[in-house]
């Protein structure tokens, strides 16, 4: 008897399944990435992990440079060790040469569009005919040279240099040769071609502030998963490097103070006993100490400009690029921090007078700030410097980054000045992990730096102070970009040069996703521990995204396949309707009558059984009224229970009711609430409700993504409570990043719909009726 009543199941909940799918809404967003993503091999396995056979190239440098103030020229000669990691055996090399970002001959300066106005300022007619003020800019190659000092064939291609190998260069061997270039500094502040390298001029007291960046011939990339990365740099996508050690000389005027990246081999040298003094003192305080001094500052920028020279010496490990800056303007401080591992990291800060009010008061703290939160989440800092230089932008290097935060010229500031610099502090301070441990590839993908960055950029925030108001993490603040109509967006995936909102598309629209991950999707300790853990695998290495989406699934045990697809390969927004609210109880007077019709009809579609419908399309009428044996059974078995899908021929007896006391004892203080949603957005996500019962008291209930995969765009669910429900309302904490929040409520019904229950049921399937029929009269179908 149980085989006879599981295999009736079996079939109507078969029948009932393919029966819902022809009617179903069921899309893609739960399909699996498997054919999106590469797949895992030796290199990078299908866990995210790098494979047992990972390999990544390596370049050491040696640079000596001089930096000719008067001219603003720099002049430099550097050796490169490159190291072929790789199981291929190389013919070529390719350099990046970014500093031809604005050269006049550079033939990206004809790819942007342009249009004429009615009305086109100084700056406008300029874009037109950029090049005409770039007259002798860019890299001036000298020589490229062996070991030996044998020339090298090279040939340069706009931002990209390749050289020719005098010998193919094998797995496992090293290549050393030279390069001798100069080139002159753009004014960064006031260039048509976006500088994020150059000088400031400051007019008033005639000093200029330095921040040399993209400044040497760096080795391109040469990955297991894209081969040579020699794209050509716009300005927009920014930086794919290999890692390696520098050693790195500066000659420049002896009244400048220089920071750069890693460590100072010869301060004895370069500081007065004075400032050697305050910079021993620094290293054993967690307050910063002034090593170079307002006032001392304020006296070197107006004193004779010195015509003798010195040679700063710096040394890095481990580190992807170098980047310096130098002024006479500048003041700076300094203080010891722990990474957490016993480890002695100097947080420090170079500024101009200017910047004075907001960076000696918050910035050389926010550098050590941001390296303790960044090292909880991710990885322990593991350089032995941070410095933030104020300069008037937000850029990032290994050690050392650019930003802004000058005062008025009062010393006052607005509280929006302080924060905005200290965001700006945090975020570049926090590209240390991203992408200068964690390398990727900022050339193709802007979003898998800047977006992991800015989330965490989020949490430095909010933890420096819970009040914070940040602009880039909190949902609600993304969804006036994704309303957007949807060919004015593209994917986050999109390619870093074909990306049209730069800023919301790479850094708000990830940070948002992240932390909708975290906080709503995974939970705080599953997101926690995975993206640690990613952090760990590819710490110094070089991950893709795919490595990303896989070790988050693999460090969590959680699929989050639709997650992926949904935020980061899509342009779908979140918009989830709320349509209708039922308040039902369970009637306590009156019991389910025979051959009661339990499902819903409408004019339009009223309810039938199969039998009926191919009676119907037969045009031959039912013989119900013939059928005696329909009158104990009603129809039982229908999915989804819509009025346009089509039912089973199975029928149920009821077998025993409730009394009245049973019924009150079951079900006397159930209320039950019948929710239905749609989703107007596209995305699938879960969904937060907020129940506020009729006495005051509120519940926050959380319904998994899951009750989207059979059908996207609608569902209903029951939600029992115990206490009559005054309102509910959806996303009530905004966490969904949902763009329509007026469909988030729905008023509940002043008076319950009642409806009856039974114990349990005598399942019998109908018996074929158009035999029946056809028995009866072998004329009908």
């Amino acid at each position: 008897m149980k085989y006879l009543f599981f295999c009736t199941l079996s079939l109507l909940l078969c029948a009932g399944t393919l029966a819902a799918q022809e009617k179903s809404n069921h899309g893609h967003a739960f399909e699996q990435l498997g054919g999106v993503l590469p797949t895992g091999n030796s290199y990078r396995t299908m866990d995210g992990s790098p494979g047992p056979d990972y390999w990544q190239q390596r370049c050491d440098y040696r640079i000596e440079c001089t930096l000719n103030t008067e001219k603003r020229e720099l002049t430099g000669k550097e050796t490169l060790k490159y190291y072929n990691n790789s199981p291929q055996t190389l013919r070529y090399l390719w350099l990046q040469l970014d500093e031809n970002q604005h050269a006049a001959d550079n033939d990206l300066h004809h790819a942007h569009p342009h249009n004429l106005n009615n009305n086109m300022n100084e700056r406008a007619m300029k874009m037109l005919s950029v090049w005409d003020d770039l007259t002798d800019y860019g890299h001036r190659i000298k020589s490229v040279k062996d070991i030996r000092g044998v020339a090298l064939k090279y040939f340069i291609d706009n931002t990209v240099m390749r050289v020719e190998l005098p010998r193919p260069l094998a797995p496992g061997q090293q290549f050393d040769f030279s390069i001798e270039w100069s080139y002159r500094l753009v004014d960064r502040i006031n260039t048509l071609t976006f500088g994020r390298g150059g000088y400031e001029h400051f007019e008033k007291d005639g000093n200029d502030l330095y921040t040399v960046t993209q400044w040497y011939p760096r080795m391109c990339v040469f990955s297991d998963f894209e081969g040579w990365q020699s794209d050509q740099f716009t300005g927009t996508g920014e930086f794919a490097l290999n890692f390696g050690n520098f050693d790195v000389k500066i000659t420049i005027p002896n009244d400048f103070v220089v920071g750069g990246t890693g460590v100072c081999q010869n301060y004895l040298q370069m500081l007065s006993p004075a400032e050697l003094k305050r910079w021993n003192q620094a290293q054993a305080t967690t307050k910063p100490v002034e090593i170079v001094t307002l006032a001392e500052a304020k006296a070197r920028e107006t004193s004779t400009k010195s015509t003798k020279s010195k040679t700063w010496h710096y040394k890095a490990e481990n580190v992807r690029d170098f980047a310096w800056t130098a002024s006479r303007k500048f003041i700076w401080d300094a203080m010891a921090v722990d990474n957490g591992e016993g480890k002695k990291v100097m947080c420090m800060s170079y500024y101009p007078k200017e910047a004075y009010p907001i960076y000696n008061r918050y910035s050389t703290k926010a550098v050590a700030h941001t390296l303790k939160t960044y090292s909880k989440y991710s990885v322990p800092y593991p350089y032995p410097t941070a410095i933030s230089v104020e300069a008037q932008n937000g850029m990032e290097y290994p050690m050392i980054c650019f930003n802004p935060g000058r005062a008025e010229e009062d010393g006052t500031y607005a509280e929006s000045d302080k924060n905005a610099a200290l965001t700006v502090i945090f975020h570049e301070v926090g590209h240390n992990y991203f992408p200068m441990i964690i390398n990727s590839d900022e050339r193709q993908w802007a979003w898998f730096d800047e977006g992991l960055n800015t989330f965490l950029q989020y949490l430095t925030e909010q933890e420096w102070d819970n009040n914070f108001d940040s602009g880039e993490g909190p949902p609600h603040k993304i969804t006036e970009y994704m309303a957007q109509p949807k060919d004015r967006l593209e994917p986050i995936m999109t390619n870093s040069e074909n990306i049209v909102d730069y800023f919301s598309n790479a850094y708000r629209k990830p940070a948002t996703a992240l932390n909708i991950l975290r906080e709503t999707v995974m939970g705080r300790e599953k997101f926690d521990y995975a993206f640690k853990e990613y952090c760990r695998r590819w710490a110094f290495k070089h991950p893709t995204p795919a490595d990303f989406f896989r070790s988050m699934e693999d460090a969590s045990g959680m699929d989050l396949d639709w997650f992926w697809r949904g935020w980061f390969f899509g342009v779908d927004a979140v918009d989830i309707s709320m349509d209708s609210v039922v308040w039902k109880r369970v009637d306590m007077e009156n019991d389910p009558k025979r051959m009661e019709n339990t499902f819903p009809q409408t004019e339009e579609k009223p309810f039938e059984t199969l039998t009926q419908t191919r009676y119907r399309e037969a045009g031959t009428k039912f013989p119900v009224e013939q059928d005696t044996s329909l009158q104990d059974f009603y129809t039982f078995y229908k999915p989804w229970e819509t009025a346009d899908s089509v039912a089973i021929d199975t029928f149920v007896k009821f077998d025993q009711l409730y009394t009245r006391e049973e019924k009150e004892k079951l079900y006397g203080d159930k209320h039950f609430y019948e929710l239905f949603f749609s989703n107007k957005g596209g995305l699938v996500m879960p969904l937060v409700l907020e129940w506020t019962y009729a006495d005051g008291t509120k519940e926050i209930e959380r319904v998994p993504v899951e009750i989207w995969r059979k059908n996207e765009k609608k569902f209903r669910q029951v939600f029992v409570k115990e206490k009559q429900v005054q309102s509910v309302k959806m996303d009530p904490w905004r966490e969904l990043a949902d763009i329509d929040e007026s469909n988030n409520t729905y008023p509940v019904p002043e008076k319950p719909v009642l409806f009856k229950v039974y114990k349990k049921d005598k399942y019998k399937p109908a018996p074929n009726m158009m035999q029946r029929a056809k028995k009866r009269d072998p004329k009908k179908p």
